[in-house]
């Protein structure tokens, strides 16, 4: 489906004025009419009344486009054109307007009626009755799209939940329109596929032996290290999948990411015990070094001549001091080790 953009000149005023005045003259003529019709003249009262009858359809040719707004407009189920332009416009008054998302609301930013929305409700009581009058009107502007977070499996089958926050836009409306079925419930289901089918190649964090870019060597990609090369990958995916349903993905980013509630807990530990070892490991490797000082120092200084088994008692003394968790308590030792 190739989309025709009409180039309709800007009418519509004057044919609202000209209808206007055709209904003025129609009542003139429906009351001249009526004298007439007592002296066998009728013509004038029949051409009134038929117009005063059927005068209301040309109205129904007026169209009033806002900037970022399209029009699909099809004539007895023949697609004739789209109005892009903003404007107001006069087309055949029965062509018929075309938007099967117009009802489909999602969680994203405000379509083309300003995010209003219009009920049907019929109370006995209060014997009250809304009409909704679906907005047909195509929104050209770039819009949000927020889908519901997902639990998905990474690369090591660890569950994760994750938000994404795609930024789009309707590029071909004839596309949209008639290629599929709602362009917005399609271009949903298809940021949920995409969407497992990048997370499912990442691990949350970096792990070893894992290759994420599928060049058969592992690299440290990961969904929390590499955001940005993540929600890109997400967006080409996006984009490929939508292109024939006349959209242009802008931009996708990631909102939310986390370890599912059931094993939160548990990584939360193994991060907890990832960082005292860490910790630890510095700790040791710090003291190490200033023994190894304290040792050059005695020695270059000829300060005290010591045994190898009173620089094992001064080594181990030593790392208890540095590596421990609380403050060390003197003691003073008046004997000797022999």
């Amino acid at each position: 489906m190739k989309e025709i953009v009409l180039n309709n000149k800007k009418n519509g005023l004057l044919m609202l004025v000209l209808i206007l005045l055709l209904y003025i003259l129609a009542i003139v003529g429906f009351c001249f009419g009526c004298v007439q019709l007592m002296s066998d003249k009728p013509v004038l009262f029949i051409i009134s009344t038929i117009w005063l009858c059927i005068g209301w359809i040309p109205f129904l040719g007026l169209k009033v486009l806002k900037p970022q707004e399209a029009l699909v407009l099809t004539l007895f189920g023949k697609y004739i054109g789209t109005l892009k332009n903003d404007g107001f416009y006069f087309v055949n008054p029965f062509c018929t307007s075309v938007n099967p998302a117009a009802k489909t609301k999602l969680n994203q930013s405000g379509d083309v009626d300003g995010g209003s929305k219009g009920t049907v409700l019929f109370s006995p009581n209060t014997a009250q009755t809304n009409l909704e009058i679906a907005n047909k009107k195509i929104s050209l502007k770039i819009m949000t799209l927020n889908n519901a977070r997902q639990k998905i499996n990474d690369c090591l089958g660890n569950p994760v939940e994750i938000g994404i926050a795609v930024m789009w836009r309707v590029v071909d409306t004839a596309k949209a329109v008639f290629n599929v079925d709602n362009y917005k419930e399609y271009l949903s289901l298809q940021c949920d596929s995409a969407l497992r089918n990048i997370v499912r190649i990442y691990p949350y964090d970096v792990a070893p032996n894992v290759d994420t870019t599928g060049d058969g060597m592992a690299d440290e990609g990961s969904l929390r290290g590499s955001s940005e090369i993540v929600a890109a990958r997400i967006r080409d995916e996006i984009q490929q999948k939508v292109q024939d349903a006349g959209l242009e993905i802008i931009e996708a980013r990631i909102t939310y990411l986390a370890y599912a509630p059931e094993i939160a807990a548990v990584m939360l530990q193994r991060q907890q015990a990832s960082a005292i070892v860490d910790a630890r490991k510095m700790i040791v490797d710090g003291a190490v070094g200033m023994v190894e000082m304290a040792l050059e120092r005695l020695n270059e200084n000829n300060v005290v001549d010591l045994d190898e088994e009173r620089k094992a008692a001064m080594v181990s003394n030593l790392l208890v001091v540095l590596c421990g968790n609380h403050e060390t308590q003197p003691v003073v030792n008046a004997g000797s080790l022999y």
